[in-house]
C-alpha cells in the first residue's frame, strides 16, 4: 500500500490529545472522542516514535524530520529513517493523533 505521506508536509500533534513524558516513556492520551482506536485509551511510542514525535512540531517538513533524525541517529540510513517517519506519520493519520499544517 503506497503512502499518502508528502515530504513536503508539514505535521503536528492534534489538540484533542495530550502527550506526557513518564518514566521514560511517552504516553499518549486522546481527550476527544474518535481519536485513536476505541480499543485504546493510552498509546505509548518506542524510542524511535518518541524522536519521532518530538520533531513534530507544525514547523518542520518531513523531510526536514528525517534529516535532523539521520545526523542524529547515525547509525541508520536515511532511507530507513524515512521509512520509518513515514510509517509512524500513515498511522498517527489513520487515527487523527497528528493534523496537517
Amino acid at each position: 500500500m503506497e503512502s499518502t505521506i508528502s515530504r513536503e508536509a508539514v505535521y503536528r500533534p492534534s489538540d484533542d490529545l495530550v502527550s506526557r513524558e513518564i518514566d521514560g516513556q511517552l504516553v499518549i492520551v486522546p481527550i476527544a472522542a474518535g481519536i485513536g482506536d476505541l480499543q485504546d485509551e493510552l498509546y505509548t511510542l518506542n524510542e524511535t516514535g518518541r524522536a519521532i514525535w518530538g520533531k513534530l512540531d507544525g514547523r518542520r517538513t518531513v523531510e526536514a524530520v528525517v534529516g535532523e533524525l539521520a545526523t542524529e541517529f547515525s547509525g541508520a540510513s536515511a532511507d530507513e529513517i524515512g521509512s520509518d517517519v513515514v510509517g509512524l506519520l500513515d498511522e498517527l493519520l489513520k487515527r487523527r493523533m497528528v493534523v496537517t499544517v
